[in-house]
């Protein structure tokens, strides 16, 4: 129990602007109302603008409307309460946690589009993953950045784990290595750094599934997770990023980077709505130790209390 409420307490400080504008405003517009058409019509549009997105937010609307027709909510005062239920119920059972091999090690792929955080995000993961008694090898397969090489090098100095580095080299020649090396090191885990690349440049987008090839010829089963690092500031945007990785790479999972840095939470529950992949990490500050693994019941307690 204390350790649920120790995360509780960290996502609602990285959720801080999300409830101070989205929970704010929604207070501010409900409380002491009557729950008439215009009222509603207000709702809809502070949900769309918290980047729930249009889908959901009729389904919140709708499920708002029969509640109120069926008598289970009379005044703007209950939409709050109803509002944390409801959204709570949204994710249905799901297997969110992180899909370790057999026989190590495992290899997670790590992608995302330039800006969105992946190379620090990948830094989270490994400090989570030593958390958890592992050792970890990082592969840096962005060669095409040279700062990504070098940040990368510097996450492992402080977290205290191995890299494999490939500045100038083809990307997939540096994971092929760097599988060889976790193999031979004993490394529990593989992440694969990966660069970053706009959802829209379709031969970079190839160059993803031959370094996914490569790690499948590499190790039994791998990648046995390829997770797309997704920048939650950028709203709905997100939503298009994960539609053309998932059909490059077949992304298992989500990690929501940057949380911490925008007022619309909101687009974990677009994500949710608009995107058959679940969210398994999310980011809530610039430290390593700024992670967190992704709850609905813990996220939506700490967006609302």
């Amino acid at each position: 129990m204390a350790l649920f409420r120790k995360a509780v307490k960290k996502l609602a400080k990285g959720l801080g602007r999300t409830k101070q504008v989205f929970v704010g405003g929604l207070r501010s517009l409900l409380v002491g109302k009557a729950l008439d058409a215009e009222l509603m019509d207000e709702l809809e549009a502070m949900l769309i603008q918290a980047d729930i997105g249009l889908g959901a937010t009729r389904q919140i609307c709708d499920d708002l409307h029969t509640a109120k027709r069926d008598g289970r909510i009379a005044k703007g005062d209950d939409v709050l309460d109803f509002l944390k239920t409801e959204l709570k119920k949204y994710w249905p059972e799901s297997d969110r946690g992180v899909h370790f091999a057999e026989i190590s090690p495992t290899v997670i792929l790590v992608a995302g589009v330039n800006g969105a955080g992946k190379t620090t995000s990948i830094a989270k993961l490994a400090y989570q993953f030593k958390q958890e008694g592992k050792k970890v090898v990082l592969a840096a397969a962005d060669t095409f950045r040279a700062a990504a090489v070098e940040q990368l090098t510097i996450w492992a100095e402080r977290i205290g784990c191995d890299i494999v580095r490939g500045s100038g080299k083809d990307p997939a020649s540096v994971v092929f290595d760097a599988c060889d090396a976790a193999a031979a090191r004993g490394a529990d885990v593989l992440l694969v750094d990966t660069a970053g690349r706009l959802h829209t440049q379709e031969n970079l987008m190839r160059e993803l599934t031959k370094i996914r090839d490569v790690v499948a010829r590499k190790v039994p089963g791998a990648p046995h997770e390829v997770l797309l690092v997704l920048d939650a500031t950028t709203g709905q945007n997100a939503i298009s990023q994960a539609r053309a990785f998932q059909a490059a790479i077949d992304v298992s999972g989500i990690f929501l980077a940057k949380l911490d840095g925008t007022a619309k939470g909101g687009i974990v529950v677009a994500i949710r709505n608009e995107v058959n992949i679940p969210v398994k990490f999310v980011g809530l500050g610039e430290t390593y130790q700024d992670v967190e693994h992704f709850d609905p019941e813990s996220f939506i307690d700490a967006m609302f209390d």
